[in-house]
Parts: structure tokens; C-alpha cells; sequence
């Protein structure tokens, strides 16, 4: 047995990994885009070819739907796979959205083509419950089992339990070992989810490292900070710009602003593929957290409220962009993409970046070569960043707001491994930088038993 990383070993995007259960049968977990400088200098097509030996998977097993983990899929599919892919029950809603964004940009837009792609997908997914075993293989040669658990990243997210049976010495008994995939943890403080539990036990552990050298603030400190941020807004008549992801944050946010705002600020959501996500989140209400049941019981609407306006056209979005620069009528503005290198957010900055009255709001991870990157980086310095080959002075507000991150901090990564009743003998770091990699080692290298081995 042995695992193969086909993306996130060295960065934090394209996460893919492989796990040869022997020499005839293999799983992917996850096969995902490479974004921003990871993507390389405009051959990004060319490094999102599978370029790796794909006869004996079996099955995909999508920890969660962002782009950077399934968003190579169709280049997976166009390179010959003909296996299942496996993810939650919400997943499998989600999906079908995401991966049709995903093929507009990058393969075709052709209606046709898309519809046969999406009923292609469509009829490859097994949705699985939360918690409870499915046996993917059962031979003389191996059982292969696989348990979802709840991840708390984005609704839908999910760990991957992997228990392989396989003979051993002794006759007609097998021996077996675990192999956890922790996909992308969520802080234990995420709005509409409950927070990830550790499993009882793994041999070998695949753990994200995005934050392995920091915590987040608090909840409570996050949201002092958007108030402010708000505040500031209807002070200065300006507009709070917040590049965020269509899923996961978009929703978070819209949850923390129903309950600050109280009417007093529109809400601006210009990104229709957010609200489609959003019209699925609302959908798909079981999955919530006890504490969002409350707020609906109570008769509030988190993801439908009253100051909630959507941009769905271009021409909309054009007008809205204008209206906001010249109006001086504050306002927060959601947009993608998160970090600044495409979609609509970039007509905004483009508008807006050169007037102090407006603030940019990063409440997400901003990879290296990225807008995002470069506007948290100098903005605050008085700098510039480019956006489609032209500088743009910053001269508007940049702030980053950590505690919004969807991603568990070092505290919640280590509580992972130390909440496991059989503690790991490996544990291989990915999906993170090479210092928040190493920090997270030093930090677990005390809480795990002498003698466990690490792979950054």
C-alpha cells in the first residue's frame, strides 16, 4: 500500500491524492484545480492534464466541492475514467453546480456538450450518509471500506475514513489498517455547521496544513470587526468590498450580516453562481447546526433577508458597479472571485480601489501570485496591484479578517490529532505552505507518540 499526491504536496491548491491499495486497485481523493501562481504562467490547461497512470482507480471520493479539490474532474473524465465518484448526500447537490461552472470556463459552453457532461456526472455519484460504513471492494485479495464524517468546512465537507483489510501471515485472517483523509477542516466556530469531531483512531493520516502557523481570532472578534468595517461604511458613504468564494463563505457571511445589519445597509450579492449555492443551502436546511435551527425557528431568515439584493446580468452588474462608485450610498458587496483573479469582484476593485472611502475586506486565504495576495500585501502600504495588465492605485481601506476563515487554525489541526484515541504512526502534511507545514509539525511532533513518522 502506498499514497501517491498529484497536487497540494508542495502548495496549497490541486489537491489529489492517490492510495494504491495494491498493484490492481487504487482511490483518488479529490482531484481539484491549481489556482493563482500554482496554476503556472499561463499553460494552466497543460497542468491540469492528468498526467498519471489511471487504469486501476476504482472510484473519486470528493471530500468537498470547492474548486481546488474537483474542480479537475472533467480533465479526469476526459483522460479515460470510468469509475464512481463518492461524496456526501449535500455534495451530491452541490457538485453538479459547481463542476458546470468549472466546464464554462475551462472546457466548452457549448449547451449541448454541458448537458451531456452534467448527466455524465450525474449518473457517476453515490451520495453517502454521514457515519456510516460502505464496502467499496470485497475479495479474497482485500475489503475496502470507507466512512464520510462531518468536516465542518463547507456544508457538504467531509473526512474520509479508508479501512483496508488484506491477508496476513497468519491463515484465513486479515489484517487491517486505517487511512484518514482529512479533506479541509473547519474552525469550530463556523456559522451553520457543526464543528469537526476526531475519528477514533488512524494508522496513516493525509492532514491539511493551510493555517499549521496560526489561530484565528474568535468569533465574538470577528464579528466586533465587521461591525466596525460596517460602521465605517455608513460613516465614510462608501462600500465594503468583499471578495468571497460562491460557497462556504458567501453563506457564512450572509449569516453573520442578517444578524448585525438590522436593516440598516443593503447587502449586495452580484455573483449568480453564489446565488445558486445559496438557493441550495437553504435547501438543504437538515444538514444546518443547532444553532441556525434556532434563528429559523424564531421566525429570522440567515440566507433571505429583507436588505438582500442579487446581481444576476451583466448589464445589472455593470449599472451596480457604476451606481456605487459615483452614488456615495454605502453599501457591502459580495463578490467573486475570492482571491481577486477573475469574475465580477474585479470591476469593483477596478472602480473602487483608488478612493479611500471604500474599504476591501479579505475574510478568506489569498494564495502567493494572486490580486488578493498583492492588494493584502501593499495595499495597506499605499501601493498598487495589476487587474487585467493595468495598475491600479490602492488607496481604499484593506483589512483581513482571519477568523473567517473556513479552515481550521494550528489549535483546531492538533486537537484533531490529539481528540484520536489511536494516535497515528504517520501523518504526511499537505495542502498547506512549507512554513505553515513546518510549524504544524513542531507543534504535533508533542502531542504524538515518539517514533511517529512525518512527510511534509
Amino acid at each position: 500500500m502506498k499514497i501517491d499526491h498529484h497536487g497540494a504536496q508542495d502548495g496549497v491548491t490541486g489537491s489529489c491524492h492517490q492510495l494504491h491499495i495494491d498493484d490492481t486497485t487504487s482511490l483518488l481523493i479529490d482531484c481539484g484545480l491549481f489556482q493563482g501562481g500554482e496554476a503556472g504562467n499561463g499553460n494552466s490547461r497543460e497542468r491540469h492534464n492528468i498526467d498519471f497512470d489511471i487504469s486501476r482507480v476504482r472510484a473519486l471520493i470528493a471530500t468537498h466541492v470547492h474548486i481546488d479539490h474537483v474542480g479537475r474532474i472533467p480533465w479526469l473524465l476526459a483522460a479515460g475514467f470510468d469509475g464512481t465518484i463518492i461524496c456526501s448526500q449535500p455534495s451530491a447537490k452541490l457538485l453538479p453546480l459547481v463542476l458546470e461552472d468549472a466546464f464554462k470556463l475551462g472546457i466548452s459552453r457549448d449547451k449541448a456538450q454541458v448537458e451531456r457532461y452534467l448527466t455524465e456526472i450525474e449518473s457517476r455519484i453515490i451520495a453517502l450518509p454521514y457515519k456510516q460504513w460502505f464496502t467499496l471492494s470485497d475479495t479474497p485479495e482485500h475489503t475496502v471500506q470507507i466512512r464520510l464524517q462531518r468536516a465542518g468546512h463547507i456544508l457538504g465537507s467531509a473526512y474520509v475514513e479508508v479501512d483496508v483489510s488484506q491477508p496476513s501471515t497468519k491463515e484465513s485472517t486479515k489484517q487491517s489498517r486505517r487511512i484518514v483523509f482529512s479533506g479541509d477542516l473547519g474552525a469550530s466556530h463556523t456559522p451553520l455547521l457543526p464543528a469537526p469531531k476526531a475519528p477514533y483512531k488512524a494508522d496513516i493520516l493525509v492532514l491539511e496544513s493551510t493555517y499549521g502557523d496560526r489561530n484565528h481570532e474568535s468569533r465574538a472578534t470577528r464579528k466586533h470587526r465587521l461591525k466596525a468595517a460596517i460602521e465605517r461604511a455608513l460613516h465614510n458613504n462608501g462600500t465594503v468590498l468583499i471578495p468571497a468564494f460562491s460557497i462556504g463563505r458567501t453563506q457564512e457571511l450572509l449569516y453573520e450580516l442578517e444578524e448585525l445589519l438590522n436593516g440598516e445597509l443593503p447587502v449586495i450579492l452580484d455573483s449568480p453562481l453564489a446565488s445558486r449555492f445559496t438557493a441550495a443551502y437553504r435547501e438543504l436546511k437538515p444538514f444546518w447546526d443547532d444553532e441556525a435551527h434556532t434563528r429559523l425557528k424564531q421566525g429570522r431568515k440567515p440566507l433571505a433577508f429583507d436588505t438582500l439584493l442579487t446581481v444576476d446580468s451583466h448589464h445589472e452588474h455593470l449599472k451596480m458597479v457604476h451606481h456605487l462608485a459615483q452614488s456615495g450610498r454605502p453599501a457591502i458587496v459580495i463578490a467573486g472571485s475570492g482571491m481577486c483573479n477573475a469574475g465580477r469582484i474585479v470591476n469593483y476593485l477596478k472602480a473602487m480601489l483608488g478612493d479611500e472611502r471604500h474599504d476591501v475586506l479579505f475574510v478568506g486565504y489569498q494564495a502567493e501570485g494572486t490580486p488578493g495576495r498583492d492588494i493584502q500585501q501593499y495595499g495597506p502600504q499605499g501601493g498598487w496591484v495589476e487587474l487585467d495588465g493595468e495598475r491600479y492605485t490602492i488607496r481604499a481601506r484593506v483589512e483581513t479578517i482571519g477568523g473567517y476563515s473556513a479552515h481550521a487554525d494550528q489549535q483546531g489541526l492538533v486537537s484533531f490529532v490529539k481528540g484520536m484515541r489511536h494516535k497515528p504512526r504517520e501523518i504526511r502534511l499537505v495542502h498547506g505552505d512549507k512554513g505553515a507545514k513546518q510549524a504544524l509539525k513542531e507543534t504535533l511532533q508533542g502531542v504524538c507518540p515518539k517514533g511517529t513518522e512525518f512527510r511534509t
